[in-house]
């Protein structure tokens, strides 16, 4: 087949799974985990039931597909952070801070029931470690640079950082999301 024929069917294909997770998505958020039905996702993203078999078997492989095109981006936009201009602690802030902002946004979408259905598997741990490793590469630089302290290793302040800006999920506000954030900053700073 010519080229041109190939990439208009893949255009195609990209644009129906697109639309099946988006509106996957809007119905379990609006509905309800245990509401939604293959059939409604058929009717809403305004293709046939065969169609959405084609792509997806269930409605959580679904909802899974959709979880992982959400951390990839998540994830690409921390490494942009990292990898941007600047000095190496100006360059964990701006991470710590997105990631802290992920964390808030996180919890307030969805229910535990949900949570406990996507952040599990082999594909969430495998983005954990990125994430892990993302956070791990930084804070050496920042500690060679004398940004953050030293007396620390890096995987250990990896971890503290993780676990501190995940709290950022309960809080209230972006002002105090920032404030947690100043916080796990202060406890990275060198010992005077």
């Amino acid at each position: 087949m010519p080229k041109l024929w190939n990439e208009t069917i893949e255009t195609h294909r990209n644009a129906v799974r697109q639309a099946i997770l988006e509106t996957t998505w809007a119905l379990v958020t609006e509905h309800g985990l245990m509401s939604v039905t293959m059939s409604q996702i058929a009717e809403k993203a305004g293709i046939g039931r065969a169609t959405l078999y084609k792509y997806f078997p269930d409605v959580e492989s679904i909802l899974t597909a959709h979880h992982e095109r959400h951390v990839a981006a998540h994830l690409a936009h921390l490494a942009e952070l990292r990898d941007r201009p600047g000095t190496p602690g100006e360059r964990l802030e701006a991470v710590l801070e997105r990631y802290a902002l992920i964390s808030h946004h996180r919890g307030r979408h969805g229910t535990e029931e949900l949570a406990a259905l996507l952040h599990r598997g082999e594909p969430v741990a495998q983005a954990q470690r990125q994430l892990t490793d993302l956070f791990h590469g930084l804070l050496t630089q920042a500690a060679t640079s004398g940004d953050i302290r030293d007396d620390i290793a890096p995987d250990e302040l990896a971890n503290y950082c993780l676990h501190a800006l995940g709290a950022a999920s309960a809080l209230p506000s972006e002002a105090a999301v920032r404030r947690l954030v100043a916080v796990t900053l202060a406890g990275l700073r060198p010992p005077r």
